[in-house]
């Protein structure tokens, strides 16, 4: 089986690659191909995948290519993991928002909705690459803004794209943990957008342990989730929130210490993942050693801002474990190639789930996977203050499919202004033009 890996020379892929390599059954992936517009991204990143290789005997041939479609040709699987304008790009888009006042992160507020205006043309191509040159491979869209670009990818792939985010299966294992129960048998209640969901339930053996939780203070500042919101605004809303809500809840704070931190997250991981690449065309550089001395480095700084804003210092070590997007995506294909039937938190079609979305609107829920792909289960409807943010912001994501299909100018700004953070068309039009100076890749939007 062939795994195509679009963003190869990303950051991340040895995590994915180390997936494949504990997977020995049979029917499993014996072919990688990676493919990234970068050479020199490429080649480091292979440099990783051979050390971690050598250890296996029946590890998966990798090839390196810049060329698309030779990428795609004979694909079973496609994972698409593309940095439209780079981490350069991130960092840009968390400036120019917080120089107006409003958060930039590269798939909330004003930085999402950048990111998103970039990218989503570039990933409109690839599917109809896909669709052309492997017609029967699967989609496993990485890229983020995750439900965005899946819902854009979904209009030429129909269900034959499927969006996956590490948050919500690091939610539930946390709070699985803290309640001594096993996240792998735990059936967990969560609904939502990608990054904007909630955790409403933990049943073991049919019974609801959330409850339990949210009386026991703490439990509840014993994992992440909890120490960021606080015990008393979790009781309050009767759930656990995806940990990228805080942006939502505690905008202004965490807006603030955006603005007074060193550098924000896109400029860190900029300078550091720099330091990587050229690290690695250094000769004599140990590549495995040195992927995870940085990686280490990444995680122990994930969300510092919002723990800064919250006053919860640095990450424990329990919560510097991976959500484990890789490992979603292993349970992916294995439930899809060899119809090993799993549930999953994935983003998908609606397909009547939520009554407040349409039919093609692309949430984040769980689902059970067989041969046949993902299938939306049904869940309970979302409380009023719930329904306003996933309206609102699906509403915004609609705009941005729009302008980035029409190239309209008016739309960008109407999507920005429509987002609950940002508060103003006049900064949403002054966004707009700072975000279209910036990146060449949205030189589209020059319609009226």
């Amino acid at each position: 089986m062939k795994l195509t890996i679009l963003g190869g020379g990303g950051f991340r892929v040895p995590l994915v690659y180390g997936a494949l390599l504990g997977d020995h059954a049979e029917g499993r992936v014996t072919r990688v191909a990676l493919h990234d517009v970068d050479a020199g991204r490429l080649d480091a990143v292979a440099g990783v995948l051979a050390e971690q290789a050598a250890a296996y005997k029946d590890a998966p041939d990798v090839v390196a290519t810049t060329d698309l479609d030779e990428a795609l040709r004979g694909a079973d699987f496609v994972f698409s993991a593309i940095r439209v304008g780079g981490l350069e790009g991130r960092a840009a888009d968390e400036r120019i928002a917080l120089a107006e006042g409003v958060l930039g992160q590269e798939t909330v507020g004003a930085g999402g909705i950048a990111y998103g205006l970039r990218t989503v043309p570039v990933a409109v191509d690839i599917a109809r690459r896909v669709a052309e040159l492997a017609p029967d491979a699967w989609v496993i869209n990485f890229t983020n803004p995750a439900g965005l670009v899946t819902e854009a990818m979904s209009r030429v792939l129909g269900d034959r794209v499927i969006g996956i985010c590490d948050s919500p299966v690091g939610l539930g294992r946390r709070v699985a943990k803290t309640l001594g129960a096993d996240p792998a048998s735990a059936w967990i209640d969560y609904v939502g957008l990608n990054h904007l969901g909630w955790l409403r339930g933990l049943r073991v053996g049919g019974h609801d342990q959330l409850p339990r939780l949210l009386a026991d203070t703490e439990a509840l500042g014993s994992f992440e989730e909890g120490r960021l919101f606080g015990p008393e605004w979790l009781r309050t809303l009767g759930a656990i929130p995806n940990e990228y809500l805080h942006y939502y809840y505690f905008n202004r704070e965490t807006v603030r210490a955006y603005q007074e931190a060193k550098q924000t997250r896109g400029a860190y991981l900029h300078t550091q993942q720099a330091r990587f690449y050229e690290e690695m065309r250094q000769p004599g550089t140990p590549p495995l050693a040195t992927w995870r001395r940085t990686l280490a480095e990444r995680e122990a700084t994930y969300m510092a801002a919002n723990r800064e804003a919250a006053g919860i210092g640095e990450r424990d070590e329990d919560d510097l474990e991976s959500g484990g997007y890789e490992k979603v995506a292993l349970a992916l294909m294995r439930a899809v190639a060899r119809n090993e039937r799993t549930t999953l938190i994935l983003n998908v079609r609606n397909r009547g789930t939520l009554s407040v979305l349409d039919a093609d609107a692309v949430v984040e829920v769980p689902c059970f996977v067989d041969a046949d792909g993902a299938h939306p289960v049904a869940v309970a409807p979302l409380p009023l203050h719930a329904v306003g943010l996933v309206t609102a912001v699906k509403a915004v994501e609609r705009e941005v499919l729009d302008a980035a299909e029409s190239g309209s100018r008016a739309v960008a700004v109407r999507a920005f202004a429509l987002h609950p953070l940002v508060d103003s068309v006049n900064v949403a039009r002054r966004l707009v033009d700072g975000y279209r100076a910036e990146h060449p890749g949205l030189g589209y939007l020059n319609r009226p």
